[in-house]
């Protein structure tokens, strides 16, 4: 279950604060619907929960606050938004990478596919679905670690009545397993179609707390909407009718031409207009939404023994078990650990016996307030009851009533059980913002993050065609010394082609996630961690060395094929030209790794990549010049004579070689950036720990 306490965003300069010490709870094996208009801070009550933003207040899940808990994804699965990832990724590519970065085996991806009905579109590119496969590829997301509560942000907005009836089936589905299910919504009829219990926010504040039932009987009344020209005419003709046979109707202007009417039947203004001869242009069963906190602490609707004509609850709802519910759409959820359950840690309420007692007039009321809905229109009179009741208040006196704002069934507003000792006038705790997930499998995680998209194979076929095409040029134009000619590198430019896609590659391995997250749906950015650092490091560094020696290898066939076995025959000196240039595509590769992952952007990893041999370059050869400089020539030599041993297997000759590419001004000046970049790194993450 959840219990949220005291949560209060932090003020906005000169504005109040957008939530204001909200307090509520979900239970487990239930579905809870956070409803509020547009701006009441519907978001920023999930965003505080979930300790994405700051503020104060405390929540727990199953008696523990997130920060506290080992592996968030494996107790909360949460969808804020649309679905983050790569558009050229595919569904089930995207899947197994989380499965990598929640640490739970590959076949699950296949099973949460299955269950939202998504086999079919396993193949499909993230940047080719729909609104509603956007939205089950954001439940599945949520469903790979098999948590044990799920919460959503509007998660039906702008989808079709179908896809919405799915979409809340398999959330209803989670919620009958034994989870948690917690969404936000702007529409009361979905919040009573849809859930078992209601919390109204109203300007940052909680103003009911109800069950689906006494929400749908409090603030869904049935009305009959007219529309007319003689609009004034009409009402009064009908408020005297009803005070003629001592009937409880009810007659709101909504301005214009139209007209609400409370406790009356199609039928029944049918016959006063025509005989009155009235034009009507509409007559149409609806139900009218009263406002946030209509109804509550009004005792009228509540007992069984209420006022003349007015039904109770238990008569209301055998009332609409009369009408056929729709069936709701199931979904399984299967697991390889079983449907999750409640467990010790949730503490026991009061309330509970006198919840399941209810539970079947909680279903009936939601299904009629849902065969309503679905037909398109507006729910009508039980048969039983020709003349529906009417609230003695208006829905502005309801909405400003001070008993509107007494939370039936709620959590109190005190914080004394936040911390032993505190009184209610403390403020909550502050709420300090999580660090991001980080992938419990990181070289998978990073292997299937790399491969899954398209852009490493586009760029690499791009390095290899200008490689050989630059190679062919310059032994056309000669004066290009051997090594060269096989790397297709010019004095002219900078960096050769395959050095250049190298860094590219390795600047993308951060800079994609930046724009497109994977690893978490309420995150906008990865995080900075040592294992995913490493991941990507491992991962760039082979993909250079595959990407260098396809380079080389196509431009020696290359320039065979149109000059002859001479201009591609191997140096003498392979060994060590071949050592350097797999430095120089794994430094590349490395710079763009670690400027992205420092600058958070994919162009700053490929500048650094650039800023090496254009001004890092220079500066070294400045420094290095002059009669004072000390060579490292000979250096195994006195390390021999140090040690009094000898190199084995030839040891001298390979020391020798690394010690003269490290000498080099680009490899000194590549050794330079890679320092500097990888200290930045390590600080700044150390620091964010910090914080």
């Amino acid at each position: 279950m959840i219990q949220a306490f005291g949560l209060t965003s932090n003020p906005r300069k000169e504005l109040p604060p957008a939530v204001d010490d909200v307090s509520f709870e979900v239970r487990a094996g239930r579905v809870t619907a956070l409803l509020g208009a547009s701006g009441a801070g519907k978001t920023t009550v999930l965003r505080l929960m979930l300790e994405l933003q700051h503020g104060r207040g405390l929540t727990h899940f199953r008696g523990r606050p997130l920060h506290r808990i080992a592996h968030p994804s494996r107790e909360v699965g949460v969808l804020l938004g649309d679905v983050p990832g790569h558009p050229g990724r595919t569904v089930r590519g995207h899947l197994r990478m989380l499965c990598a970065a929640a640490g739970v085996p590959v076949q699950r991806a296949d099973e949460v596919m299955e269950s939202v009905e998504l086999l079919s579109l396993r193949d499909e590119r993230l940047g080719t679905l729909s609104r509603g496969m956007d939205r089950r590829l954001g439940l599945a997301c949520a469903l790979v670690a098999d948590p044990h509560t799920l919460v959503f942000d509007d998660p039906v907005g702008a989808l079709s009545v179908r896809e919405a009836r799915r979409l809340h089936g398999a959330l209803r589905a989670h919620a009958v397993q034994g989870g948690t299910v917690l969404f936000s919504t702007a529409d009361p009829k979905e919040a009573a179609r849809a859930a078992d219990h209601v919390v109204t926010l109203e300007q940052g504040r909680v103003v009911a707390d109800q069950e689906a039932v006494d929400f749908a009987r409090t603030r869904l009344r049935p009305r009959v909407a007219v529309r007319t020209p003689h609009a004034a005419r009409l009402g009064a003709l009908l408020a005297q009718e009803a005070r003629s046979a001592r009937r409880s109707v009810e007659v709101v202007r909504e301005g214009g031409n139209r007209l609400a009417v409370y406790g009356s039947t199609c039928a029944d203004i049918g016959e006063a207009a025509f005989r009155h001869g009235i034009l009507v242009h509409q007559l149409a069963d609806e139900v009218g939404d009263m406002g946030p906190g209509a109804g509550v602490g009004d005792e009228a609707w509540a007992g069984d023994g209420g006022s003349a004509g007015v039904p109770s609850a238990r008569q209301r709802a055998a009332d609409s078990e009369r009408a056929p519910a729709p069936r709701r759409p199931t979904v399984a959820r299967p697991s390889p650990t079983g449907p999750p359950r409640p467990t010790a840690t949730d503490p026991p309420s009061a309330g509970s016996a006198e919840a399941d007692e209810r539970a079947p007039d909680v279903d009936r009321a939601g299904a009629a307030v849902s065969q309503a809905s679905a037909a398109g229109t507006d729910q009508p009179s039980a048969p039983g009851n020709p003349h529906p009741p009417v609230a003695e208040r208006t829905p502005h006196e309801a909405a400003e009533a001070p008993g509107s704002t007494a939370r039936r069934g709620s959590t109190p507003r005190t914080h004394a059980t936040l911390a032993p000792g505190t009184t209610a006038s403390t403020l909550p705790p502050p709420i300090s913002v999580r660090s991001a997930p980080s992938p419990l499998r990181p070289l998978r995680y990073e292997i299937r993050r790399a491969l899954g998209i398209s852009t490493a194979f586009v760029v690499g076929a791009v390095v290899l065609v200008v490689s050989a095409v630059m190679a062919v040029v310059l032994a056309r134009i000669g004066h290009t010394p051997q090594a060269r000619l096989l790397a297709a590198w010019p004095r002219e430019l900078p960096l050769p082609p395959a050095a250049l896609g190298a860094g590219l590659l390795g600047a993308l391995s951060f800079g994609d996630e930046f724009r497109h997250p994977a690893l978490a749906a309420d995150r906008g950015t990865v995080p900075r961690r040592l294992g995913l650092l490493t991941a990507k490091l491992l991962v760039s560094a082979a993909v250079a060395l595959v990407l260098a020696a396809l380079a080389a290898g196509t431009n020696a066939e290359v320039l065979h094929l149109f000059y002859g076995r001479e201009l591609a025959r191997i140096p003498s000196d392979w060994s060590a030209l071949g050592a350097g240039w797999a430095a120089l595509v794994v430094g590349c590769a490395w710079a763009g790794v670690l400027a992205a992952g420092l600058f958070r952007s994919t162009t700053a990893g490929l500048a650094a990549v650039v800023a090496v041999p254009v001004v890092v370059v220079p500066l070294v050869q400045k420094v290095w010049e002059g009669p004072d400089v000390r060579t490292a020539a000979g250096f195994p030599l006195r390390v021999r004579e140090v040690l009094l041993t000898q190199w084995p297997f030839g040891g001298e000759r390979y020391v020798a070689e690394v010690l003269r590419v490290v000498v080099q001004p680009v490899g000194g000046a590549m050794t330079l950036s890679l320092t500097t970049l990888l200290c930045a790194y390590l600080l700044t993450t150390l620091r964010s720990r910090t914080r």
